[in-house]
């Protein structure tokens, strides 16, 4: 059983680049990739709409943890290797917290990109990921 579901927007191609270095280091398949815009019933179960979902990356612990932002990515790294450094380095220099604002930033400049007013256009009907 996976440690970690990593929530992503599949339909952005950075997050989606990113996401596929993940996985191709993720080789003990310790974190479950759920692609946001495929998977509706993952989110609901989540507990998790598709707009929040959409705004930063969501990773959800086996325990039923959630976690968003810098702190999500540094809960995947810890389990990815070549990450696992990173992950010590952004927690003990105490980095979390402003990285996560610049983090936010970023993620909701995606968002408006992305989504834009008429909001995210995604086929959560669909079951991949």
């Amino acid at each position: 059983m996976p440690e970690l579901t990593a929530f992503f927007d599949g339909g952005c191609p950075l997050c989606s680049k990113e996401i596929a270095h993940y996985r191709r280091l993720d080789r003990t398949d310790r974190i479950r990739w759920v692609d946001i815009t495929h998977d509706a019933a993952a989110l609901d179960a989540a507990g998790l709409d598709t707009e929040t979902a959409m705004r930063r990356l969501h990773v959800q612990a086996a325990g039923g943890e959630m976690l968003t932002g810098v702190p999500a990515f540094v809960a995947l790294w810890r389990r990815l290797p070549r990450y696992r450094l990173l992950a010590r380095l952004v927690s003990g220099l105490r980095l979390t917290r402003p990285l996560d604002l610049v983090y936010a930033r970023f993620a909701d400049w995606r968002f408006k990109r992305r989504c834009g007013a008429d909001g995210c256009v995604v086929d959560p009907t669909s079951t991949h990921g």
